[in-house]
């Protein structure tokens, strides 16, 4: 597609201020329409000079990190070389996807030399968590005298996606066991006795108790020998979201989601510093995402790609079956830190009856996500009757959530209930809480 540049229309614009001297002077009409069509002549051959350059004749790279942080701009370098030539200028307006933006730079204009790479550095900010997907360079070519532009595309996908915010790592101030051994000048030492790990065999005694007895054992050697544990350092965390309806409401202008993926990086990276193994499973009518318990840098890894991806639906959960998947893939005991809400009585039932059937093998934790604006408006003064009918809906919402919280706890299910920006600090607190009692 061939546009008139700002030139040609400066020299349009000058052609149009001389033609009211026709009228003084109507001998010079006829020059003055020959200057007009050789003005449009000049935009043709123009046109045609440019209409060579395209895609082909303009490559471009782009160097962009794999991977971003929700809110930390970096650098991004492209490699722009030309083709041709001659030198060409060239316009340059970036279509990105949704969940980045260069700023000021999303338009540009850039000088191209022939045989000469062109190197230009961006900031780029992420916008939201997700992960990138199709990108687009629209491009307008200069003609040679500057008179007309030639717009072609090229393709250029973004291979990049955006974690959660890494900040606030600070909440892990809790030392581990073994970085106050090593800083104690300790080394690891095995402590033998009612644990789940299996540690060695040795011969039976009597006043042993028989279940410990491994009969395979003790048919090989033709005595009595019994198992013998030691106590299991590494436990399991499991991190549970429920992206259905509950928290796709707003909280200071933020999904109340977004809050509760930053809780769960904070806990993934303090079950990551205890040497825990940490799993995710994010669900709402079905399940969408499960990565099973693993530890170390790996583990961390799947986690922040799992959060990544998590997105809110306005449809009902479904925690029977998100429960029983949950129970077919992990049997080990495990602290199962489950992010909801409860609000209206048949959600909250079920929520309830899932989460008390966790116990005992599982340690259940509920981390609710309280609502400050439901809390405001049930001790909200009315001014109006309307004020009063929604007065009187938040204190049953908020009373239907009590009991709901207290059934929780009567079975023996732990229950955060917290504002959306206190849920990180909470929920790590917590965990930190019950490493120190060994209650896993």
């Amino acid at each position: 597609m061939i546009i008139p540049a700002r030139r040609w229309f400066v020299g349009a614009a000058l052609l149009a201020l001389l033609a009211p001297l026709a009228l003084v002077w109507p001998s010079a009409t006829r020059w003055f329409v020959a200057a007009d069509v050789a003005w449009l002549l000049v935009l043709v051959v123009e046109g045609w000079r440019g209409a060579g350059v395209g895609a082909r004749d303009v490559a471009v790279r782009r160097q962009a990190p794999p991977a971003f942080s929700l809110g930390r701009p970096l650098p991004v370098t492209y490699r722009w070389e030309s083709r041709l030539s001659r030198p060409v200028v060239l316009r340059v307006a970036e279509a990105l996807p949704p969940i980045l933006s260069l700023g000021g730079a999303m338009e540009r204009s850039l000088r191209l030399l022939p045989g000469a790479p062109l190197y230009e550095t961006q900031a780029v900010t992420p916008l939201a968590r997700g992960k990138g997907g199709e990108g687009v360079l629209h491009l307008r070519a200069l003609s040679p005298w500057g008179m007309a532009w030639r717009s072609f595309r090229i393709s250029l996908p973004w291979q990049v996606t955006v974690f959660p915010t890494l900040v606030g790592s600070s909440l892990r101030a809790f030392p581990t066991q073994s970085q106050r051994r090593r800083e104690a000048g300790l080394r690891a030492a095995r402590r033998l006795g009612e644990g789940r790990a299996f540690e060695s065999l040795r011969e039976w005694v009597p006043g042993d108790d028989t279940r410990t007895i491994d009969w395979k054992a003790t048919a090989r050697r033709g005595k009595p020998m019994a198992r013998q544990y030691e106590d299991e350092r590494r436990q399991q965390v499991i991190i549970v979201i429920d992206a259905g309806r509950m928290l796709t409401a707003e909280h200071e202008g933020r999904a109340r989601l977004e809050f509760v993926v930053e809780a769960a990086l904070q806990l993934t990276h303090a079950a990551v510093d205890h040497d825990d193994n940490v799993g995710v499973m994010v669900f709402a009518d079905t399940v969408q995402r499960y990565v099973a318990p693993a530890r170390g840098r790996r583990a961390l890894r799947s986690v922040l790609d799992a959060l990544a991806t998590v997105q809110g639906t306005l449809v009902e959960p479904d925690y029977p079956a998100a429960f029983a998947y949950l129970a077919e893939r992990n049997r080990k005991r495990a602290l199962t830190v489950v992010f909801t809400d409860v609000i209206d009585r048949t959600a909250s039932e079920a929520l309830v009856a899932q989460l008390g059937s966790l116990r005992p093998r599982h340690l259940p934790l509920a981390v609710a996500m309280r609502d400050p604006a439901l809390d405001r408006l049930a001790t909200a003064r009315p001014a109006t009757v309307q004020d009063a009918f929604e007065r009187a809906a938040a204190e049953e919402l908020l009373q239907s959530r009590e009991s709901a919280v207290a059934e929780m706890l009567g079975r023996g299910v732990l229950v955060l209930d917290v504002p959306p920006a206190g849920a990180a600090e909470a929920v790590v607190a917590q965990y930190n809480a019950l490493k120190r009692r060994a209650a896993l």
